[in-house]
């Protein structure tokens, strides 16, 4: 039985890109419906932003990295493209 995956993510955008960045998070998180993935919450200091997603199995969280649409919109926004550390979290 696949166990539900809960992430956090700490998206830190490029200085002077911060804009395109949050456009870049913004085409990226629109996919995570098609891997069975929700954005939980989304919160922002203005360089850095806090994710918390959900995805019902690990798989759609593996899908969803390695979705060739998720590739090209990275590949399209290059250096502006923020830089991301996920944690796998569990509730207290």
């Amino acid at each position: 039985m696949s166990q539900k995956l809960l992430l956090v993510a700490l998206v830190d955008l490029v200085p002077g890109a911060a804009e395109d960045g949050a456009r870049y998070e913004d085409e990226v998180l629109a996919l995570l419906p098609r891997h069975g993935g929700t954005l939980e919450r989304r919160l922002t200091t203005g360089d850095t932003e806090v994710q918390v997603i959900s995805f019902a199995a690990r798989a759609g969280y593996e899908s969803f990295m390695t979705d060739p649409e998720r590739l090209a919109i990275r590949e399209r926004y290059g250096e502006r493209a923020p830089a991301a550390r996920v944690l796998e979290v569990t509730e207290r």
